[in-house]
Parts: C-alpha cells; sequence; structure tokens
C-alpha cells in the first residue's frame, strides 16, 4: 500500500444533534479499509462526507493531499456502491453499466471493451443483454459492481452491499470483493455492521461508537489486542473482568494473581482484563487457574458455548468438547491469553 489517498481531520457533523465528534482518519492507495460499528455510530455518515453526499460542520476532507470539502460527488474520483444497488430497471446489464461512460462521451468501441472487461471481473460474461429485475440479489449487487468500477474510480465506497443478501452467498461475495479489489489495484472503503466481514476482507478496521472512532488498526489487532471494553466486546465475544495490574507483566483478577504480557501501566491500575471464550481451556478441577461449575451448554455448530459459574464471575468458554451442565471444571490459560485494557471512566 503506498501513499494517503483520503484525510479526514478533525470531521464533525452536526444535524439536531452531533453525529460525528472530531473524528480523524487516513486511508493509503489500494488498502481495503471497514468503518465498523453499530447502527447510528456514524460510519454511514462518514462515507457519506468522503462521497460528498453530506458535507462536514467542522474539519477537512483531503484527497491526495488537496482540501475536497465542498466539491461534489461528481468531481471527485471516487465512486459509490449503495446498499439498494440503485441499478436502473429500465435499461439492460450493458446499459446500466455502460451509463457513466456515456454521459463522459466515451467511444461506443470503448465502451464495448470496457463493459465486457468489467462483467468479466465480477462474473457475468454473456450477461449484456439480461433485464435487471431477471437478476438474483447478488447478480444485482455484481452489477452495482462493475457500474461503479467502469469509471475507472480511484477510491470506491461501498455501504453494506451485503447487507440484502443470505448468509452462504454473502460470505462467497466476501472473498469475491476482496479478491477483486487486490484485482483491479483501487482502494475500497467498506461500511458494515458485521464484525466477522470487517475481519474477513479488511487491511484495516476503525472501530466506530457514538460518533467517535474507538480503534483502528489491523483485524489481528483489533481482535487481540482491543483498546477499551467497548471494542473487546463488539468484536466477538468477550469476558472482561474487572483486575489489578501490580507490576509490567503481573495481574489479578478472581482474587488471584497471574503473570500477563501486558507492560507499561501505572503500579496497582485498576484495568480491564480480557478473556476470549476461545482462548480458555476446560480442564480437570484440580488443574485449572480457575474452577467453576458448568450451568449452561448450547451447541452453536461449529463449538459449544459453555457458561462456568465462578466464585465472583460467570465465563463464557467456546470449546468442540462438550462439558456437562453441572459438572465441576477447571479453567486453564495462559499469560498471551490474557489482554489488559485500561479502565474507562
Amino acid at each position: 500500500m503506498g501513499n494517503k489517498i483520503i484525510e479526514l481531520n478533525n470531521i464533525s457533523k452536526d444535524y439536531n444533534v452531533r453525529v460525528l465528534d472530531r473524528i480523524s482518519l487516513f486511508v493509503k492507495e489500494n488498502e481495503f479499509l471497514t468503518l465498523l460499528g453499530p447502527s447510528g455510530c456514524g460510519k454511514t455518515t462518514t462515507l457519506r462526507i468522503i462521497g460528498g453526499f453530506e458535507y462536514p460542520t467542522e474539519g477537512e476532507i483531503l484527497f491526495e493531499g488537496k482540501n475536497i470539502n465542498h466539491v461534489p460527488p461528481h468531481k471527485r474520483q471516487i465512486n459509490t456502491v449503495f446498499q439498494k444497488y440503485a441499478l436502473f430497471p429500465h435499461l439492460n446489464v450493458f446499459e446500466n453499466i455502460a451509463f457513466g461512460l456515456r454521459i463522459k462521451k466515451i467511444k461506443e468501441q470503448a465502451i464495448k471493451e470496457n463493459v465486457k472487461s468489467m462483467l468479466k471481473l465480477v462474473g457475468l460474461s454473456g450477461f449484456e443483454n439480461r433485464n435487471i429485475e431477471s437478476l438474483s440479489g447478488g447478480q444485482q449487487q455484481r452489477i452495482a459492481i462493475a457500474r461503479a468500477l467502469v469509471n475507472k474510480p480511484k477510491v470506491l465506497l461501498l455501504d453494506e452491499p451485503l447487507g440484502a443478501l443470505d448468509l452462504k452467498l454473502r460470505k462467497e461475495m466476501q472473498i469475491e470483493l476482496k479478491n477483486m479489489q487486490r484485482e483491479v489495484g483501487i482502494t475500497f472503503v467498506y461500511v458494515t455492521h458485521d464484525q466477522e466481514e470487517a475481519l474477513t476482507m479488511s487491511d484495516t478496521v476503525a472501530v466506530m461508537h457514538n460518533g467517535e472512532i474507538q480503534q483502528i488498526g489491523s483485524p489481528v489487532d483489533i481482535y487481540n489486542e482491543p483498546e477499551n471494553a467497548f471494542v473487546a466486546d463488539f468484536i466477538g465475544e468477550s469476558n472482561i473482568i474487572e483486575g489489578i495490574m501490580h507490576d509490567d507483566y503481573i495481574v489479578s483478577f478472581l482474587s488471584k494473581t497471574f503473570k500477563c504480557v501486558d507492560y507499561g501501566f501505572s503500579r496497582n491500575e485498576s484495568v480491564h482484563v480480557v478473556l476470549r471464550p476461545e482462548d480458555i481451556v476446560i480442564v480437570e478441577e484440580e488443574a485449572g487457574h480457575l474452577n467453576g461449575i458448568v450451568t449452561s451448554s448450547i451447541f452453536k455448530g461449529v463449538h459449544y458455548e459453555m457458561l462456568i459459574q465462578t466464585e465472583d464471575f460467570e465465563m463464557m468458554v467456546q470449546s468442540t468438547y462438550k462439558s456437562e451442565v453441572g459438572k465441576r471444571v477447571g479453567l486453564s490459560f495462559g499469560p498471551e491469553d490474557i489482554h489488559i485494557m485500561s479502565k474507562e471512566g
């Protein structure tokens, strides 16, 4: 990935209330960046500000170093794929994809070549004369992407484009979209509330909540080293426990002291301790770092999700092995499985 192509500097957006509060981030050339968060967190507003469909109340947007705050959408080298696709039902597949090229008055032969190339890219060669309404949701979504890419934008914005698809097709399209992005070599900025989707597809994830960016990083960093309780809880399941960081690499929680791999906290600082359910191993009671009673066991398809009531905390554990409800068990984990976060508030 190359230079910064988009920069947002202290962007705020007010309607009757503030929906974005001084957010700053940058996107690099050829990067797949995802804005991830729950409904109402400001991710779609951020995307619309990048696309020029909304103007910020405060702050500046830079595109390749130049301020584009008041540049209208059609003059930005940015295209958008919306959740509802916004295809033209009265035009066939060919004319839907060709629409932007005709506005630019491109020669007919070049239009034919470009449309053919895009249909091949999205796996729909031979669909030129098909009626839009005869296509499945997944096919319509590919046509919307082809229509956006045929104009050769430097950045493609995608607002929950897989939201209307069923789970199996959605997972297939996640892989295809990532492959497409690599093949065409342009920058994607993607909006979703689906954590798995963000972790699967992205180079970089920006987690948003209440109009603010909570954390930016690679999917691995966001998952393994959440910076606060919201990120830890939103990205996958988490056990979040009160603890005390006594010194570098030494933490106590649930009335016991453990070695960990974190450092740089104040001595005896109150912290949040994160233990991911899949990092905890159920062992015999006497072999565990903690022990408790299994109060619930639910089969989830790829694993069992169990609740273990310890003396002071109900721990969620995910395992491919089932432990029966009512059984006393031990819980085992290593220093690298313990993640420490500064306490908020």
